[in-house]
Parts: C-alpha cells; structure tokens; sequence
C-alpha cells in the first residue's frame, strides 16, 4: 500500500512520517484472489460487507463494525454491497516508527498475527479514529507532533482490545522488493537496479525470491496492479490516468493485465461492468 494523491477531495492521503489513510468505495460485488497486505492496518466498514479468507483463518465484517489486520499477510477478500448498493471503508495504516514507539512502551504484549474482528467500536474509539484520519487530510492546520499523538491514541484503543502490533513487520525479500516497486511505479525496474538497492548480487536475489515462490516479474505486475485497485477503489481518476500512475502507456495493455489478476475489468470496481465472465478464474491468473 503506498498512496501519491495528497488532496483533501481524494479518497487517498499520506503524510510522510505519520501515516496513510483511505476511502474505498465499490458499487458491484467483488473477490480479491491474493490481495498483499504489507503494513498494519484498521479498516472500520461504513456500509456493506468485508470477507476476508487466509491460511490463517476466516473473518467477516459488516458495516459499523472493524477489522485490525497485521502486516504482511495474504488474503482473498470479498467486499459486498449494503442494501443501498454500495460498499465503503476507511483505512488508517501507520507509519512503522509511531508502531515502533508504541509498542517498545508496551513490554511484553502479544503481538497479533493474523486478523482480529473488533465488531462494533466504542463511540470514544470512532472519535479517536476519525480525529486520526483527520490529521493525516488536514497537513497544514495540525502539527506533526500532534498528528502523531492522534495516531498513537488508536493503537491505545486497539491496546485496550488486547489487540497489539508486531514492532518489526516480516522481513522477507519479497517484502522488501514489494516496498521498493512502491516507491516508483513507473521506474523500468531490473533484476540488476533492485538487486544494488537490495545490497545483494542478481543471483542471490533470484535464489532467495525463488524460495519465497515467487518472482521480480511477479511482484512488479502485483504492486502495480493492488495499487491500481486501490486508486480505482479511493478516487475519481480515469482508468487512462490510473494506467499511467502504475507504469503503463497503453490503457488497453493496463486493462487486459488487470482483468488476468483480479478476474474482471477496472470499470467493474465503479460498477460500470455488471457481469464480467472470468472472475472465478483469478485464482489461477499469474
């Protein structure tokens, strides 16, 4: 998850050094095969439901409740509509050093691996969480010191759910590749130019993503495309504009390579594409 827009009208703000937040609007009912996430997040769902599935287990959110999910995990994921036709969530993701702080403060608290449904949060919690996503939107008017006070304040309510998490996120290869393609979306990426950032040879870096299962090709292909989903999820931004902030010229390619991960087209997110044949064949893709 990484985020560029940084105005007030866009479902999708960062703040360096505090944190990133987002609103993700659907209007048709979709499933994510293998959707990354690779930094702690709260999702608290305003309408509509989330499913989530890992190998970890299985968890189900309806609006008004939440979700808090540790970093670098896989998951299928389900958002459906409410009875209004439409699904939305807020996200609220940390920058690693506030969980740093916090967590050193908190001993020896177990740290979560996996996914915890929160059910319906106390309104206190909803206000604290609400005055988070505020100082990540409002850069100018509310000082860094406070910002990142607003921040902790979640991790405190989450604290008191017993809900903790980890100090030092997965350090896995593919994970700190996967955080080097966000960086630049764009930037024609070689073995050789990520493999020097990596500090390591081509070899290495191939032999150790091949014992992850996966691939430099692969991983470049699924930054680009999560991160499309995500503006397509979060923004009003043409699909021609949201091809070209991922790293593609052509918007027919970006289309094509979208729908072969996810299984149907980018209009179908905005519900501009009601039936679109395929979609149980993206757990297959790639």
């Amino acid at each position: 998850m990484s985020a560029k827009a940084d105005d007030k009208s866009s479902g999708l703000l960062a703040r360096p050094r505090i944190g990133f937040a987002a609103r993700v609007v659907q209007h048709s009912e979709l499933r994510f095969s293998r959707i990354v996430i690779d930094r702690p997040v709260l999702i608290v769902l305003r309408h509509g439901t989330k499913s989530l599935r890992s190998a970890r287990g299985q968890w189900s959110v309806r609006g008004g409740e939440a979700i808090a999910i540790a970093g670098g995990q896989t998951f299928d994921v389900t958002n459906r509509l409410s009875d209004k036709g439409v699904y939305e969530a807020r996200w609220l993701v940390w920058d690693e050093t506030i969980i740093e702080r916090f967590e050193q403060s908190a001993g020896n608290a177990r740290a979560l691996t996996g996914a915890v449904a929160l059910g319906k949060i106390d309104p206190h919690f909803s206000s604290a969480f609400d005055r988070a996503l505020e100082a990540i939107s409002e850069q100018q008017r509310i000082p860094d010191d406070i910002a990142e006070h607003r921040l902790a304040e979640v991790l405190i309510w989450l604290s008191l759910r017993r809900v903790h998490f980890p100090a030092a996120e997965n350090s896995s290869i593919a994970l700190k590749v996967r955080r080097l393609f966000e960086t630049s979306l764009t930037e024609r990426w070689t073995a050789a130019s990520v493999a020097r950032h990596l500090a390591m040879s081509e070899a290495t870096l191939r032999r150790r993503l091949a014992a992850e299962g996966t691939t430099l090709g692969y991983l470049l292909s699924d930054v680009r495309m999560s991160f499309a989903m995500l503006l397509l999820q979060s923004t009003e931004q043409a699909v021609n504009h949201i091809a070209r902030e991922v790293g593609y010229e052509s918007p027919s390619r970006f289309a094509i390579r979208f729908r072969e991960r996810f299984g149907f087209p980018p209009t179908a997110i905005r519900g501009h594409a009601r039936n679109y044949p395929g979609q149980e064949r993206s757990d297959r893709d790639q």
